[in-house]
């Protein structure tokens, strides 16, 4: 009878610290659980976990998604930010994402470069403004695209030539001029601005590029699309094969007599048809 007493006490003391050991896992797979769900919190361009630019979460959380439908094409035509988006926008190019997915939109651009056998005949086109270029300074006191698009005022500022660089595009340029690509630089700027955009793209480093295309009198009212498409068809004729393109809208880069591969920049602030 002792030894069944004994035997009755050992097993009520291994049922004991069986309970006590899955209770100790069980509260540090809780913690863990815990301490791994914050490390995923949303953390949005500018650094802050719950708000940019001054907005509430929603905001944000709309804002940020509102951005990836512009990039991505989903938005379509529109002539203005959301309202709601003012400060994010404000905050996006403002802040570090803006320069980071520039740059690494550089990064994939040389990569592509570097893989192509340059012959001699081998173009790659760039857009100008937001992509060489960047009218940020203009856009600071318009509403980062709040405001519908004025462009007697936006002429003001190209005449003044100041537009400052995008520096992950200078450095893309100069390193596909080493490669041996031709550049050609295609804007929906006007014939009339040539002088003082040269002057910009100069001043901004810029440097040898083959041809500068703006908009004749031929070209007004065409949409941007056909008329890029146009003049780069052109290039295609005197024999050069269209490598890469770079812009911030999708008419640089959609229509036809389109390049090898396209490079969409970040811009949240206008849309061109």
């Amino acid at each position: 009878m002792q030894h069944i007493c004994q035997a009755m006490a050992i097993a009520q003391n291994a049922v004991v610290f069986l309970f006590l050991l899955l209770a100790s896992l069980s509260t540090s797979t809780s913690q863990s659980i815990i301490q791994i769900s914050s490390l995923h919190r949303r953390t949005f361009p500018g650094g802050s976990r719950s708000s940019l630019g001054g907005g509430n979460s929603d905001d944000v959380l709309y804002c940020d998604s509102w951005r990836f439908s512009v990039e991505t094409n989903d938005a379509g035509s529109w002539t203005q930010i959301p309202a709601r988006c003012e400060g994010f926008v404000k905050d996006y190019m403002t802040g570090d994402k803006y320069s980071s997915d520039s740059e690494v939109v550089a990064e994939s651009s040389l990569k592509f470069a570097k893989s192509v056998e340059v012959t001699g005949k081998d173009a790659w086109f760039f857009d100008i403004d937001e992509t060489l270029l960047s009218n940020l300074p203009y856009y600071a006191v318009h509403g980062f695209g709040a405001e519908i698009f004025d462009e007697k005022s936006f002429d003001e500022w190209v005449d003044m030539a100041e537009a400052p660089v995008l520096p992950a595009s200078l450095r893309l340029y100069k390193e596909l001029q080493r490669l041996g690509f031709t550049i050609f630089l295609l804007t929906g700027r006007v014939e009339s601005q040539r002088n003082v955009t040269e002057k910009n793209l100069l001043d901004a480093g810029y440097k040898n590029w083959e041809k500068l295309f703006l908009r004749g009198p031929s070209d007004t009212g065409t949409l941007a699309t056909s008329y890029k498409s146009e003049k780069r068809k052109e290039v295609e004729d005197e024999g050069y094969t269209i490598r890469g393109s770079s812009g911030d809208q999708w008419s640089d880069l959609l229509g036809f007599s389109v390049a090898q591969r396209s490079f969409k920049l970040p811009n949240p602030m206008y849309y061109i048809d």
